[in-house]
C-alpha cells in the first residue's frame, strides 16, 4: 500500500481520487461509526491499482454501490426476566451484499454492538465470504443483549422475541445468519425452535451453527480457530517454516481460541497464552487445554479459575498486556482492535515472526502497517477466520441435500478451503505487484467476484 505514494502514475491518481471521494462520503453519512469508517479504509487503500487497472468499476460506481447496505433493520426486543422486571434491547440486522448469494453472517450478543460494529462486521463479511468460493453474500447482526449471567429461561425468552421480529426478513434463500460472540449452540437452538413455531414447518437452511440432532454440521464449532490455524500454516510453509516448536500466544478463550490453540498445539507449536475479558493466563509449561476447555465450555467460569489447578500459571488482570509475551506467532482470536501500534511494536521487538487474525480486525490499521514494514507474515482476518462462515456454508449444503458429512470430509473441505484463499490472496497480491501483502491480496481477491458480478446484474 505505501509504494503507492511513490507512483505518479496518472490512472492510480485518478483511482486515488475517486477511492478518497467515496470515503469521504462514507464518513459524512455515517458520522460516529468509527469501526466502519476503519474498515471501509482498510479494504478501499487496496483496492486502488484495481481501479486503476480496471476503470469499468469507477464507471459503475461499485464503491458507492458496496458500502451501502441494501438493508438494514432495527428492531426493538423486549422481554422479561427471572424476576418479572421487563427489559428492552436493541435488534441488528444488516444485509449488505447479495450480488454472489443469500446474505450470510452472525449474529453478536453483546453490550457493544451498535450499528458501526454490525456495520463493519457486515462489510468485512462481503470479501470474507467471497474469498471462501462459497454462494453467499455478506449480512451481519446481533444485540446488545449480554448472556453473561442470564439464567437458561431469560436467554430463551429473549432469544425468542428477537427472532420474532427477525423472522420477517431471513430464510434459505434469503438471509441465513449464524452465531458469533454471546451466541452459541443455546442459542441458535432457542431461535431455531421460535423460528420454526412462527413459520410451521421444519426448514433446517434458515440457520447454521446449528445442534447436529438438528441439521447442524460436524466441524462447525472447530472450523474459525482451525481454519486460522490451517491458514497461517500455509504462510509459514512459503518460508519453510512451520507450527512445531514454535511459541504462540492465542488471545480470547473462545470458541475460535479454544480451537485455534488445539490445531496449533497438534502441530507441534506451545501455546503459552489465553485470556478473557478479566485477564489473561500465562503457563510457560504450555496451556493445558482441557482444563480451558472444562472451564469454558462446561462450568461457564472466568479464565482465572484456571490457576487454582495449574499453580504455576500466572494470571494477570486486564488483557492488553497478553501481547508482551514474546512469542513467535500471534492469534488475536478475542475482538476489534486488541493490538495496536504500540503492541505491534512490542511483538516484533519480542521476535514474532506471523500474526494471524482470528478475530474481525483485531489489529488496528497502525499496527498492520508496521507488521508489514517490518516483514511479518501476517494474515488479514477476512482470510484468516474464513472457516466458519465456510463450514456454515458446508452445513448449508448438507441441509440442501437432506445429508450429513462426516467431521473428516468436513475438516478435509475445511483445510482446501483455507489453502485456497491463501493461495489466491497471494497470487492477487503478486498480480497488482505487492508480493506477499495478504491485506492487499485478500480484499482484491475478495471485491473483484463481487464487483463483476454486481455489474453482470446491472444497477438495481
Amino acid at each position: 500500500m505505501a509504494t503507492l505514494e511513490k507512483i505518479l502514475d496518472p490512472k492510480l491518481e485518478a483511482a486515488k481520487g475517486y477511492v478518497d471521494d467515496v470515503f469521504n462520503m462514507v464518513q459524512l453519512r455515517n458520522p460516529n461509526e468509527s469501526e466502519f469508517h476503519q474498515a471501509v479504509k482498510e479494504v478501499f487503500d487496496s483496492l486502488i491499482p484495481v481501479l486503476a487497472k480496471h476503470p469499468s468499476y469507477i464507471e459503475h460506481g461499485i464503491l458507492e454501490r458496496m458500502v451501502e447496505p441494501e438493508r438494514v433493520i432495527n428492531f426493538q426486543v423486549p422481554w422479561v426476566d427471572d424476576q418479572g422486571k421487563v427489559h428492552v434491547n436493541r435488534g441488528f440486522r444488516v444485509q449488505f451484499n447479495s450480488a454472489i448469494g443469500p446474505y450470510k453472517g452472525g449474529l453478536r450478543f453483546h453490550p457493544s454492538v451498535n450499528a458501526s460494529i454490525v456495520k463493519f462486521l457486515g462489510f468485512e463479511q462481503i470479501f470474507k465470504n467471497s474469498l471462501t468460493g462459497q454462494p453467499i453474500g455478506g449480512g451481519k447482526g446481533g444485540s446488545d443483549f449480554d448472556p453473561k449471567g442470564k439464567s437458561d429461561r431469560e436467554v430463551m425468552r429473549f432469544t425468542q422475541s428477537f427472532m420474532s421480529e427477525l423472522c420477517k426478513h431471513i430464510g434459505p434463500d434469503i438471509d441465513v445468519p449464524a452465531g458469533d460472540i454471546g451466541v452459541g449452540a443455546r442459542e441458535i437452538g432457542y431461535m431455531f425452535g421460535q423460528y420454526k413455531k412462527i413459520r410451521g414447518h421444519f426448514e433446517a437452511g434458515v440457520l447454521t451453527g446449528k445442534g447436529f440432532s438438528y441439521g447442524g454440521s460436524l466441524g462447525r464449532k472447530e472450523a474459525t480457530g482451525y481454519g486460522t490455524v490451517y491458514f497461517v500454516e500455509e504462510m509459514l510453509k512459503d518460508r519453510g517454516l512451520s507450527f512445531k516448536d514454535k511459541t504462540v500466544v492465542v488471545s480470547g478463550s473462545g470458541n475460535v481460541s479454544i480451537y485455534a490453540i488445539e490445531k496449533a498445539t497438534k502441530l507441534g507449536a506451545k501455546v503459552v497464552a489465553c485470556s478473557d475479558s478479566s485477564g489473561y493466563i500465562y503457563d510457560t509449561d504450555g496451556i493445558n487445554l482441557s482444563t480451558v476447555k472444562r472451564l469454558k465450555e462446561v462450568e461457564n467460569k472466568r479464565i482465572s479459575e484456571y490457576v487454582k489447578e495449574h499453580p504455576k500459571t500466572q494470571f494477570i488482570e486486564g488483557c492488553s498486556a497478553i501481547w508482551s509475551i514474546p512469542c513467535d506467532i500471534a492469534l488475536p482470536c478475542a475482538t476489534q482492535n486488541e493490538i495496536d501500534d504500540i503492541a505491534a511494536r512490542t511483538l516484533i521487538s519480542n521476535g514474532v515472526i506471523a500474526v494471524g487474525e482470528g478475530a474481525n480486525m483485531p489489529c488496528t490499521l497502525e499496527a498492520i502497517e508496521i507488521f508489514l514494514e517490518n516483514d511479518i507474515l501476517f494474515g488479514p482476518a477476512k482470510a484468516v477466520n474464513a472457516g466458519g462462515v465456510a463450514v456454515s456454508a458446508l452445513e448449508m449444503a448438507q441441509n440442501s441435500m437432506r445429508l450429513s458429512w462426516t467431521f473428516d470430509e468436513v475438516d478435509q473441505e475445511l483445510h482446501q478451503i483455507m489453502k485456497d484463499i491463501y493461495r489466491n490472496s497471494m497470487n492477487a497480491a503478486d498480480e497488482y505487484d505487492t508480493p506477499g501483502n495478504l491485506v492487499v491480496g485478500a480484499n482484491i481477491a475478495g471485491f473483484k467476484k463481487v464487483a463483476d458480478a454486481m455489474i453482470s446484474q446491472g444497477v438495481i
